[in-house]
This record gives C-alpha cells, structure tokens and sequence, in this order.
C-alpha cells in the first residue's frame, strides 16, 4: 500500500508531499498541478514495468509496432521543473520519494534523474530502498566514475544508470546476496508500482463486444467480459444488480450477456419490468458507473487506481453513492484509489476518512509552482465541514485563497 509520495522539482512542484490513503481525493483548479501528479504515479508505474528511463519518458513500442506505452505528457525538458532553456548543456535533476507498506513493513523508495540531452539523456543519479530498520541497497559514486550500488551487506555491484537498479535485479544480477535478492522479492516494491492502473473512461470503447474473460482495458474496454465473470458468483452478481439500481434510475435484476457469432459477448442489462437494455443503448454515466463496479467488485483489483475526474457523467445526486461505493470497497479490499475532480459536492457526502486523506492543489499567485496541502489541515475547515459545509467554500475558491494566505503567513513569520 502506497502511503505518500513526495517531488523534488518535477514539473510545477518545489518540494511537495502527498498523503495517500485507501481512498484519496484531490481537488484543485485548471492548470494546478493535479494532472502533474498523475504524470509522477504514470513514471513510477513505468519504473515497474521495467522500461528504461528513455521508454518511460518518450514511449514505447512493441511488437508489430504497436504501443505499449505512452510518454509522459510535456517536452523531456519539461519533466525537471528547473530545466535551462538559454543553457540547454547544464543538467537538470527531480526526484521522487514514495512510501509505502510492505506486509506491514514501512518502506521508502526514491529515485533521483537528471536529464541532460548530450550524451546520455535520463540518466539515474541516485536511488534507494530502505526499510525502517536498515538501507536494503544506494546507489554510491567511485574515483573511476563508473555506476554502483551498495547492499545491505556491504557488496557492490555495478549497474547502468540509463534504468533505474530496481529493475535491473530482474533476473538477479551477478554478484547479490541471496538473502539481499529474498528480501527484496518479500517487499514487493516494484510489484505494487507495476501494479498501478489510469483509468481514462471511454463510454464508447465500454459499448464494444469482448472476448470472455478478458481483463477491464485503462479505457473500459472488454467491458461486458469483465461483468460475465463477476455474473458468475450469485452473491457478486447480487451486490452489482443492486448498486446500478440505486445508483442509476433502472432497475436492474439481471444482466445478459449473449453470445456472437465470432465467440464474442455483448451486454444487456435486464429490468425487473422486463424491459432489456443493450450497452449501444446505455447512458454514459451508466456505464461509467459499471466500469467502476467492475473495478471494485472484480476477483483481481488493482493495488492502486487513478481515475480523474471522477464526476465526469454522474448526476450530482448520485455522486454520494458513488463515494460511499469506493469508500466501502477500498476499506474492505486490498485496493486504493486515487480521483481528481472539481465536484464541490464530493466535499459534503465524504466520510471522515476520505475527508482525512483529501488534499487541496494550489498554483500559487505570480509563479509557476504549486504546493499540496491536506483539506483538513487548512485553517478552521474541520469546524467549517461540520458547520455549513465545504462543497461552497470549494464553488468560491476558499481553499486556494485561504492555502495563499498561509503559505505568506509562514513566510512572514521566518522573516520575523
């Protein structure tokens, strides 16, 4: 479980921490920063599917020229928030930290890349993994220049700086200890960042036929696929039914799922007065709402889950459902879920938990840089939230106003 992340000069963030927990909600205007957060998870999740740091940044393409990854948004350059575009020759650097919980181990992770485009591009500059009681391995540097990482056991072993070390001990590199390699697999670091999912929800790749049993695409795509196997424990099919009937106006006992020519399966959704709707004819929000069910309710969730904008389509009076859904799931299940939105209702109907783990993204006037802070820190918002509400401060730009006007606050005090 991901506990936090931390940026050091990535993109508009100085050096600013977000605290992430089962459900974590992250609000702020156009333009703040939170798209750029996602862009930290997105490189992380490449980290752990093993690319390079090229591949991370720029794509990659498999096998018949397909995609399989897509760069991160913005110019290379782009990435370190202090680049020199009058000195393109002098390196610039961002790290990322990430903390999280390992079979109830606290870990920390990070990562330290500098970008310079002659010769070597991304180059990795530091890293580490540590637990709370000893430094697993860290990156050092020799007389010789040449690229090395310190173990737990004192061993060195040289690695390329072009990918991080943490993927290149897949297949175990020469030279580690064995009890090292054991420890390493036991915390499960790169499995939890390769596990990551961005879901960008598309009502019309929800709509298209799938193969049975293929997996929920970051699309929605093979939709109905998903649905039929979850359609087949009795008691799970239950529990969908009865959500989309109180989170839609249809009510929904059963769902169909016939059968095309070419082995393919369609969805229909069945009404109690037994009217028969076919996905092609489901409402967007609708199956936006199915798409999350199948996330929540499927056999093999995902460690951790990015979906923005998540009111996109959903009727103000059903945004608390949808929040009590993902609140109910992510507190029962090993899966977290990370929303952007700009929905003030969102602020009203959260529980107390989420509300703990909301953060508010703020650009701060006359500069680029954006900071994070927790909701629930802000001054007199837990007063405020139990009064009259936060979902209007939020539709008036409360938040923003009042983060500036602490932000100065501190620093008039350091002055003092």
């Amino acid at each position: 479980m991901i506990t936090s992340l931390r940026m050091v000069d990535f993109k508009n963030f100085v050096d600013e921490t977000l605290h992430v927990g089962p459900f974590t909600v992250i609000v702020g205007t156009n333009a703040s920063g939170k798209s750029n957060i996602r862009d930290a998870f997105r490189f992380l999740h490449g980290i752990g599917r093993g690319y390079t740091l090229t591949e991370v940044v720029s794509g990659k393409w498999g096998v018949g020229n397909q995609r399989e990854w897509d760069r991160i948004r913005g110019a290379a350059k782009e990435i370190a928030r202090l680049h020199h575009p009058m000195s393109p020759q002098i390196p610039s650097r961002f790290a990322l930290h990430v903390g999280m919980t390992s079979a109830d181990t606290p870990v920390s992770y990070s990562i330290e890349i500098e970008f310079n485009p002659h010769p070597l591009g991304f180059r990795v500059v530091a890293e580490a993994l540590r637990t709370e009681s000893r430094t697993i391995y860290e990156t050092i540097n020799v007389e010789d220049g040449s690229h090395w990482v310190r173990c737990a056991d004192e061993v060195r072993i040289g690695f390329s700086p072009l990918q991080p070390v943490l993927t290149q001990l897949d297949p175990p590199r020469q030279g580690w200890p064995t009890n090292i390699l054991k420890e390493l697999a036991g915390l499960r670091v790169r499995e939890t960042l390769a596990g990551m999912r961005f879901w960008d929800l598309s009502p019309e790749m929800m709509k298209n036929r799938a193969f049975p049993g293929s997996p929920l695409g970051d699309r929605g795509e093979n939709l109905p696929a998903v649905l039929e196997q979850i359609c087949g424990d009795p008691a799970r099919a239950e529990l969908l039914a009865g959500w989309l009937s109180v989170l839609t106006p249809m009510d929904v006992k059963d769902f169909e799922f016939p059968p095309s020519g070419n082995g393919m399966v369609d969805l229909v959704l069945c009404e109690t007065n037994g009217r028969r709707v076919s996905a092609d004819s489901a409402s967007d929000g609708t199956l936006r709402f199915l798409a999350v069910l199948a996330v929540m309710l499927g056999e093999a969730p995902p460690g951790i889950g990015f979906l923005e904008e998540i009111d996109t389509g959903i009727h103000p009076t059903r945004l608390h459902l949808l929040m009590e859904l993902i609140e109910q799931q992510t507190s029962r299940r090993d899966v977290q879920v990370l929303a952007t939105t700009h929905a003030p209702t969102l602020l009203t109907v959260m529980n107390d938990t989420t509300f703990e783990n909301t953060s508010v993204v703020c650009r701060l006037e006359e500069t680029a840089d954006a900071v994070i802070r927790p909701i629930a820190k802000l001054p007199n918002a837990q007063e405020l939230r139990r009064g009259q509400g936060l979902g209007r401060l939020h539709e008036s730009g409360w938040m923003e106003t009042m983060l500036a006007f602490t932000e100065g606050y501190d620093e008039d005090e350091d002055d003092a």
